[in-house]
């Protein structure tokens, strides 16, 4: 028994060092400097440059228009996984409501039609949806970013899964009180819903924030530019004998990580009873 729980521990402690090693030898790398990183290559020792890599970053305006920070950049990442996890569920908790409680005919049907769309990538269909948001001139704006992906399978099957769970006596019991659909949908099951939510705001705000595809297709304008985004452009930047600023490039990949990891921190507990609560 001992002995089985010792190689538990040690492949759970590999599994962390190979997920952690890459995030610390990215962000002690980040602390030296450009020219340091171009020439020794990737680095395990402190550089003491930290505070003066993550100041520029985060403050120095730079891009070809020399109006963009990393705050900004940071702001649009943010906008966007809100943007994202907040649609998401707004929309994928009105269908599974009315699938699950409105018993319309062939409604299983287009569940599974809604379903099936998770076969298909954004890249399957980033033309048609870019065509359709360039001709509403929805291009370098928010709406243009988030609303054309909004709709969740995925949300939508986690929230009819929970939906199929609530029992039958409480919507017998709103019925008996008067309450309409509506009033049971805001009553009842959104308070009932709460870790479910919060599961599928994690998972949606992830999604989000990491979009990389997408944005690249739908902003032309720095001002609109995720931290993402931001880490390719200083890439991009290797002319003449100047070198890429390596430093900055690692300190935003730092900083692009930090929101996610501290949301799934946060929420963790919630996040695993949102997703086991459906099999109840």
């Amino acid at each position: 028994m001992y002995r089985t729980k010792f190689f538990d521990h040690v492949i759970l402690l590999f599994g962390v060092f190979i997920m952690v090693a890459p995030v610390v030898v990215a962000f002690m790398t980040s602390t030296h400097e450009a020219a340091d990183i171009h020439r020794n290559g990737l680095s395990l020792t402190w550089g003491g440059h930290f505070v003066e890599t993550y100041e520029t970053v985060l403050t120095r305006k730079g891009g070809f228009t020399g109006k963009i920070t990393g705050l900004n950049m940071m702001m649009n990442s943010m906008i966007l996984g809100l943007g994202f996890a907040v649609g998401k569920i707004v929309l994928s908790m009105l269908a599974a409501y009315a699938i699950v409680y409105f018993r319309f005919r062939l409604g299983t049907f287009f569940f599974w039609i809604i379903f099936t769309t998770l076969l298909l990538p954004l890249e399957v269909r980033i033309l048609p949806s870019y065509e359709v948001m360039n001709t509403l001139k929805l291009t370098n704006t928010y709406t243009g970013l988030i609303v054309p992906l909004l709709a969740s399978a995925t949300g939508t099957f986690y929230f009819r899964q929970f939906f199929k769970s609530v029992p039958d006596e409480l919507l017998e019991a709103a019925r008996i009180d008067g309450a309409g659909p509506f009033k049971f949908f805001i009553d009842v099951l959104v308070p009932l819903s709460r870790t479910m939510m919060a599961a599928i705001f994690i998972i949606m705000f992830v999604y989000g924030w990491n979009q990389y595809l997408w944005p690249t297709l739908m902003t032309t304008d720095e001002g609109f530019f995720t931290l993402v985004r931001g880490i390719k452009q200083i890439l991009l930047v290797w002319v003449g004998s100047n070198i890429p600023d390596y430093n900055e490039a690692f300190a935003l990949a730092i900083l692009a990580m930090l929101p996610p990891v501290l949301i799934v921190v946060i929420f963790q507990r919630w996040f695993i009873k949102g997703l086991t609560e459906s099999d109840k």
